[in-house]
């Protein structure tokens, strides 16, 4: 039903984009799994090597600060976000996870650049194992694949809004405008 109404979505083509990977260092033994998953979907997409910036930071804790520097220098279509944190006896891990996710997601909103969040929130290693390729897949591999959808669906938005907003310059009634200016009128 929602392709019967033109529904937008982006396309699995990372041609001609670039996108940067910030990656934790801490938990590497995963991390590192990710990372190369995540390399491989983007280049299975098309992307080049060249196109693709990885950045090590420290923690999953650093991660939404450098992803929201990579987002700033517009150079960059998404950005994907590798970490791994495991459940210990202290509540640090809730408020890392909390933290890193609130993190990664205001960036991606405040930026308007794509954010994947391949950022592992396991209570054991056996777990993050199998999420990095074992059994259940890899995350790192469907952040970027996540990442790619996104950056494509976002030039789509855009030019849409683009053409849109020369409809509305034309001469062509601007509906959001006319419905603001009729509420604020009652």
């Amino acid at each position: 039903m929602p392709d019967a109404l033109g529904a937008l979505e982006g396309k699995l083509d990372a041609s001609g984009k670039r996108f940067a990977i910030v990656v934790s260092r801490f938990n590497s033994f995963i991390t590192e799994r990710l990372l190369l998953s995540a390399c491989d979907g983007l280049l299975r997409t098309g992307a080049l090597k060249k196109d693709i910036a990885v950045v090590r930071v420290p923690g999953a804790f650093e991660v939404p600060s450098a992803a929201r520097m990579l987002a700033l220098t517009g150079k960059y279509d998404a950005i994907i976000c590798i970490g791994c944190l495991l459940r210990g006896d202290t509540a640090h891990y809730d408020v890392i996870v909390n933290e890193v996710t609130r993190g990664i997601g205001q960036s991606a909103q405040e930026t308007g650049v794509p954010h994947a969040f391949g950022v592992l929130t396991c209570d054991t290693l056996e777990q993050a194992i199998d999420r990095a390729g074992l059994k259940m897949g890899n995350k790192g591999f469907e952040a970027a694949l996540a990442a790619v959808e996104m950056a494509n669906l976002a030039r789509t938005v855009a030019g849409r809004s683009s053409s849109v907003s020369k409809k509305s310059k034309s001469g062509t009634p601007n509906r959001g405008n006319s419905n603001r200016r009729s509420k604020t009128r009652r």
